[in-house]
């Protein structure tokens, strides 16, 4: 984009693109051009973006060098859309909106979630839409039906056209993340996540994830998903790298408008938006990638012209395909939360790209406007956004939103804008004509979830978004009639394998069983070596009688969604490295090791490089991992089934510091670049590579809970009967005969706190816990403090106590009932304890292993958030008894 290097101004959408080839999508990696048009093209393209840059500049003169936030709309490209105004549909627009009342329009722009809201509020309120979050189901039941969905929609939509109060029936429209498939739904086809396609660099494949996903989600009667993610990621510590294609522009532009056809249809043609297609949603504008430390909901300091040509990009090919919604993003640009930024959302992205669907904000993202809460934000509905997600608090912003046109504070024209743009898109994907959703012609239809023809290309995906990173001696493919031996957590993990945005929201909880017709990565291997007259055994530990010929290792991250998955560091297992252990171990009996990488994102896995023979990243493949054995067997008469396809679309970093390392930067040196992959025809002997780590690199010394456990610290809950059982993910546990009970909560975000509740009936305790301790004796000698958010709902009736310990028989305890007493009920409060008064008390400083422990022996309730060092300013930290 920018300016056309000859001076003609801001380049248009189709100038833009016809600077772009196909040599674009070709990754750079380590495989050189083969041709001279190859060399020119390459040359071409990088040449294009500099000048691009460069002249973005200097039409910006300073305040675009000095990183302002000043929006210029005029030198962002104009976008044709393909959706042509329709008068009459315009007109119907305009007539129905003449019958509604005000209330019937307010409603239209709240979003309520399926655990807050009943039909019969739907029907009251006239509510536009509803959503189910991630993790939530009918009746709150992760195994409802592809049945008790659609009995669901059916009676959301009976109540939004029910006329008995007067009201019109206008039909409400129901949105769902669908963001690999179907995840919320059980037996759904789920495909590799973005991160894994980015990498298979197959625009069309996309298109056709696109079909299936929309047939599938049809099939419930859900019309809306809440995708594509857009993001063009940075800095891979973000919990949210893995829903983005890649860290390069190109391929996000490449996708994005694929993915948008084949959800939506092709624009212009009769089977846009018809039965057989969802709304899609471009997500999230803008700049989600791009925040400092990639810190989810974070800053994004970038200059408007990297604003554009790097975060933007995805958006303009949606855009150019029709997309019908816009996400808002969480995130700030210099500040500046985006569900405010009039500038962009409205400036931006309606008046200059010429967007006339309508823009939705994420999860009570208004709520984080300044001067704003969930329950009331005139300012971000002015700056654009035209439809509230406000899951739990929509009747008061409902009541407030309501006041506010009254009272002016938002304009009746501005309202009557945003109901307008919903109207538009709810009459262009056909609700007013087709009935309730069980009456359309994909619904009820269960055999098309997890058909077998949308498997197969669900495999096809897998296989090529694999990317070999090594192959000492060839030693891949494997021929079949050979012994193998399988271990590792991930072998027959189908819920690690999916990872994230699986049937709940951190795709945590889910065991085998959840997934039936899906196929775990043993599965895939036990089936091909088996039908070969080969012998595959399954060994959790590593262990075996009969020494195998060769050793395949399912390793990677625990699955995890947005914030609760920002790290720190990319180091892999800070710590305890279990699973290079495993690695070292099989290496030590001579057997030869492939490495099957399970990620969401490149990490610094140097040690376990050097530990394996082979080494497979396959990113979260989701249920089809049949795919993987298909590409690391030979064919049954020994040739090569399927070759490696896939490609890095994000930097593999060489060193544990490299937390942003992307294509183009300065000073660019990573282990693997962009683009890299090995097929079976490339020679590989990596060599032995650096395992040094920097001490203060590890992320693991000064926070512990951030939305959820800071890895490695883990959450725990213990009693005399259980000492510790591990609380995994948002998961609920119940401790021995609900002693003690720990609940995800809101805070600030969706579910970034825990809220434990002691009966009283026994001593029970709630702890943070690492395997391998950490020396933060500097910090106590610095006099930091042990900072956290709390929350006491319910006043201790016995003895509380706030310890620190470092190992067995050593802790230090503080006691904390006196302190939590005096708190005001319900309101959240920050306390700081002085790290010496637990050296004090005897904590061995020089190896805590739990940073956080509250014990209580009466009853208590209270909510805790935010766990982590911080300066013991005068006046704040304080210093309770022992």
């Amino acid at each position: 984009m920018g300016r056309d290097p000859k001076g003609r101004g801001p380049l248009s959408f189709e100038e833009f693109e016809s600077n772009i080839t196909a040599e674009h999508l070709r990754h750079t990696g380590l495989r050189q051009p083969t041709s001279l048009r190859g060399y020119v093209m390459r040359i071409l393209s990088f040449v294009f973006l500099i000048v691009s840059l460069t002249a973005a500049a200097e039409l910006y003169g300073s305040d675009e060098k000095s990183g302002s936030s000043a929006v210029h709309p005029e030198v962002w490209p104009a976008i044709h859309s393909p959706v042509a105004v329709d008068a009459a549909l315009e007109s119907a627009v305009n007539e129905l909106m003449g019958k509604m009342s005000l209330e019937e329009k307010v409603g239209q722009v709240i979003q309520a979630e399926i655990r807050h809201v009943t039909p019969e509020d739907a029907r009251e309120y006239h509510l536009g839409s509803i959503l189910n979050g991630g993790g939530s189901h009918p009746g709150n039941d992760k195994h409802a039906t592809p049945k008790d969905w659609l009995a669901l929609a059916d009676a959301f939509y009976d109540a939004s056209v029910d006329t008995s109060d007067g009201g019109q029936p206008i039909p409400i429209l129901w949105g769902s993340d669908a963001v690999h498939g179907h995840n919320n739904v059980i037996g759904a086809t789920l495909f590799p996540h973005n991160i894994g396609l980015g990498a298979a660099g197959n625009p069309e494949l996309i298109r056709r994830i696109g079909r299936v996903t929309a047939r599938e989600v049809a099939v419930t009667g859900i019309g809306w998903t809440f995708g594509p993610t857009l993001a063009v990621v940075r800095d891979d510590r973000w919990g949210r790298t893995y829903e983005g294609y890649s860290e390069d522009p190109a391929i996000v532009r490449a996708y994005a408008g694929k993915m948008v056809e084949g959800l939506q249809g092709p624009a212009g043609t009769d089977s846009f938006l018809d039965n057989h297609h969802l709304i899609a949603t471009a997500k999230h504008f803008l700049g989600d990638g791009g925040t400092e430390t990639g810190k989810d909901q974070g800053d994004n300091l970038a200059t408007e012209a990297e604003l554009r040509d790097i975060h933007a990009a995805g958006y303009l090919t949606a855009l150019q395909a029709g997309v019908q919604t816009v996400m808002a993003s969480f995130n700030s640009w210099h500040g500046r939360k985006l569900h405010g930024y009039g500038e962009l959302l409205t400036g931006v992205l309606k008046d200059r790209m010429g967007f006339d669907g309508f823009v939705v904000g994420d999860w009570n993202g208004h709520g984080q406007v300044a001067g704003c809460a969930n329950d009331d934000c005139a300012a971000s509905f002015n700056a654009g956004v035209d439809m509230f997600m406000v899951p739990e608090d929509w009747k008061a912003l409902f009541h407030n939103t309501l006041g506010q046109v009254k009272s002016g504070q938002i304009t009746q024209a501005r309202l009557d804008d945003a109901v307008r743009r919903i109207l538009r898109v709810k009459m262009r994907a056909g609700l007013f004509e087709r009935g309730k959703p069980s009456d359309r012609p994909l619904a009820a239809k269960t055999e098309l979830i997890g058909a077998p023809e949308h498997r197969a290309v669900a495999r096809q995906a897998v296989r090529e978004s694999l990317v070999l990173l090594k192959n000492n001696d060839g030693l891949l493919p494997l021929r079949r009639q050979q012994k193998v031996l399988v271990t590792g957590p991930g072998a027959d993990s189908i819920g690690q394998q999916t990872g994230g945005w699986t049937i709940t929201w951190q795709g945590t909880g889910n065991v085998n069983a959840d997934f039936p017709g899906a196929t775990s990565i043993w599965g895939g291997i036990r089936e091909v070596v088996e039908s070969a007259g080969g012998s595959a055994t399954l060994s959790p530990d590593g262990s075996f009688n009969d020494p195998p010929d060769v050793a395949i290792v399912v390793f990677g991250e625990q699955p995890y969604a947005e914030f609760q998955g920002d790290v720190e560091s990319l180091e892999y297992q800070a710590g305890a490295k279990r699973d290079l252990e495993l690695l070292q171990s099989l290496k030590a009996k001579n057997v030869p090791v492939i490495s099957v990488f399970l990620s969401g994102r490149a990490m610094w896995v140097n040690p376990e490089l050097n530990a394996s023979d082979a080494f497979v990243a396959a990113w979260l493949p989701g249920t089809e991992a049949g795919g993987i054995a298909d590409v690391i067997f030979r064919a049954a008469d020994e040739a090569v089934h399927h070759d490696f396809k896939g490609r890095l679309s994000y930097s593999w970093p060489k060193s544990v510091t490299q937390n942003v390392l992307n294509r183009f930067d300065e000073a660019y040196d990573p282990l693997f670049p962009y683009g890299f992959g090995l097929t079976y025809a490339d020679q590989s002997d990596l060599g032995q590579l650096s395992e040094f780590i920097d001490p203060s690199a590890r992320s693991s010394r000064k926070v512990y809970f951030a939305g959820g456990p800071v890895a490695p610290w883990q959450l725990f809950v213990g009693d005399a009967a259980d000492p510790a059982v591990a609380v995994s993910g948002s998961m609920t546990s119940t401790q021995g005969s609900k002693h003690l009970i720990v609940r995800p909560v809101d805070y600030k975000v969706q579910e970034d706190a825990r809220s434990a509740e002691w009966s009283g009936k026994a001593a029970a305790e709630v702890f943070l816990r690492a395997e391998t301790p950490v020396d933060i004796s500097r910090e106590s000698n610095g006099d930091l403090a042990l900072a956290f958010d709390v929350r006491v709902d319910q006043a201790p009736t016995g003895a509380v106590q706030l310890g620190m310990d470092c190992g067995k028989d050593c802790s230090g305890a503080l006691e904390m009932g006196e302190v939590l007493a005096g708190l005001p009920k319900g309101e959240w409060q920050t306390l700081r304890i002085r790290l010496r008064c637990f050296d004090d008390a005897g904590t061995d400083m020089t190896r805590v292993d739990v940073p956080f422990r509250v014990r209580s022996e009466g009853k208590l309730k209270l909510s805790f958030a935010n766990v982590k060092l911080v300066s013991a300013a005068d006046g704040e930290a304080i210093c309770p008894s022992n």
